[in-house]
């Protein structure tokens, strides 16, 4: 059985932009596999971490909006999550200037770049409501993805009051936490943020932290702070359609992403069973627990297993 929102239609799949800091040309064939092989509909890309990183990827960004784009994939580029700088703002103002380009805002200085144009809204910026939801629709937005801090009840009710914009939910990937000015990543390394070296790219999938007694607690990517534990919200599709929602965000993480789509994929389209499909996914990300707790109004790092079919309802 598939899993269809009220109104009969399938969930589409998105691929958020890479967070880490990837070699040039690996992020670069990452992106050509996706587009060869992957089964999402939409692929946010950019780097939308740390502005200092945005040469490495710069010459690679056209051929591979290019290839996505020719492979079917509707292509969103995606704003910083934090502004601060002009050159920052420079930069915003320049992408935001490409007039055929769908731009998703992660800040909201970039918010004035793309009025009175469909843009999305990325699940940086605190809609958490129905009315703030209400506010972006009003300028434009067509697309949100919600942050992934929010339970289902209020899922709900946002999806339920924006009818004509594609809600969206963060549904795998380590979730973003906080974003500061400060780099933890230099700091770590006894560096400061101007002469960081890029010790970021050591860790492609951030940097454990942990607490004082040993326990594994988040993860560090420059100055980006998020979970250690993995979203995923697989054996949560129905729930999530039965709330309206119109998309589940893929956040790239350093396994086969491929295979993560296509496990999606499967569930949403009725080929395979939500429990077999986490068990497929905990073998392509191993070391990293699963957590869901956010969306069940739990602390974040909890997981609620996924019940089989057999055991639904007992």
């Amino acid at each position: 059985m598939s899993h269809t929102r009220k109104n009969g239609a399938t969930m589409q799949l998105t691929l958020g932009p890479v967070l880490f800091n990837w070699a040039p040309e690996a992020w670069r064939d990452f992106y050509f596999r996706i587009a060869d092989e992957a089964p999402v509909d939409t692929v946010v890309i950019g780097e939308i971490v740390c502005s200092k990183r945005s040469p490495f990827i710069a010459d690679h960004l056209p051929v591979v909006v290019d290839r996505l784009a020719a492979a079917g994939k509707q292509v969103t580029l995606a704003s910083l999550i934090l502004v601060s700088l002009p050159r920052e703002r420079r930069q915003m103002a320049e992408m935001a200037a490409a007039e055929d380009a769908v731009i998703e805002i992660n800040d909201l200085s970039c918010l004035a770049s793309v009025a009175n144009r469909p843009h999305a809204i990325g699940p940086f910026v605190n809609v958490y409501n129905e009315a703030t939801a209400g506010f972006f629709a009003r300028r434009g937005a067509v697309r949100m993805c919600l942050p992934p801090e929010l339970p289902l009840t209020s899922v709900a009710a946002i999806a339920g009051a924006l009818p004509d914009v594609v809600v969206e939910v963060f549904a795998f990937g380590k979730a973003p936490l906080a974003i500061s000015a400060r780099c933890y990543h230099a700091r770590a390394h006894k560096l400061s943020k101007d002469s960081c070296q890029f010790v970021c790219d050591q860790d492609p999938d951030g940097m454990l932290v942990k607490t004082l007694d040993g326990q594994d607690f988040l993860a560090v990517n420059g100055v980006q702070t998020l979970s250690h534990g993995c979203v995923n919200l697989i054996g949560d599709i129905p729930g999530l359609a039965e709330a309206g929602v119109r998309a589940l965000r893929l956040s790239p993480q350093h396994c086969d992403m491929v295979a993560v789509a296509e496990a999606f994929r499967d569930v949403l389209d009725g080929r395979r069973e939500a429990a077999e499909a986490e068990r497929a996914l905990a073998s392509l990300y191993p070391g990293t627990p699963f957590v869901n707790g956010f969306l069940h109004a739990l602390p974040g790092a909890v997981h609620t297993p996924v019940r089989s079919a057999a055991n639904r309802g007992h």
